[in-house]
């Protein structure tokens, strides 16, 4: 009785240990510590660029804001994924980011492409950013329809790539008609929510203290 009473003592122990081993690491994809003079590269569409807000409202720029950490805009409104996938070995040359925020593939939802083709493109956008030596952060995209929900490309895509995602935020935010400028985009108030969900997945995935 007593050496099963120790074994049971030494398996609670053995669970409790790993509940606080995950809980310390966050529990998923962990990132190397970001240096003082770190670049962060956002790179997406019109969620990126802004679109609803001031320049100086873009998640980026309020990121960049709270961090004190150099963080390059490249959004564009409208690119879709195959566009981006040529743009970005460009610009890692001229960059040269330590991570990459990865917020793409949403204008493919739109107007509904193929998305094997866009999961693809996407895959192969991390896969150039990691072999440039950056870490990537995917942002998460809605899906169009009543219901506003991430598509859930983006955790398969994060899941086989073992990357960081923020999977709620952009959904939320776009959920709640005071936090957005039309239906699509978010207002200022929005882009600061989207940039504090990052700020903390950077915080809690380490590359952030």
């Amino acid at each position: 009785m007593q050496h099963r009473l120790s074994l049971l003592i030494l398996a609670l122990i053995s669970t409790l240990a790993s509940t606080l081993l995950l809980s310390a690491c966050g529990g998923g994809p962990q990132l190397p510590p970001l240096a003082e003079d770190a670049v962060m590269l956002a790179f997406g569409d019109s969620l990126t660029h802004g679109t609803g807000a001031k320049d100086a409202e873009s998640y980026p720029a309020v990121l960049a804001a709270a961090t004190g950490l150099t963080i390059v805009n490249a959004g564009i409104p409208g690119e879709e994924s195959d566009a981006g996938l040529a743009r970005l070995p460009d610009l890692l040359a001229k960059e040269q980011p330590d991570l990459i925020i990865l917020g793409h593939g949403g204008n493919d939802l739109l107007r509904k492409r193929d998305l094997n083709l866009t999961k693809d493109n996407l895959r192969q956008m991390v896969e150039l950013a990691q072999s440039s030596g950056a870490s990537v952060v995917l942002l998460g995209v809605p899906k169009p329809g009543l219901f506003i929900g991430t598509h859930p490309l983006y955790s398969e895509l994060a899941e086989a790539e073992g990357i960081p995602v923020e999977e709620e935020a952009l959904a939320d935010i776009l959920s709640d008609p005071d936090l957005k400028s039309d239906a699509i985009h978010p207002n200022a108030a929005g882009y600061a929510e989207l940039a504090a969900a990052i700020h903390a997945l950077l915080q809690r995935t380490g590359a952030l203290n």
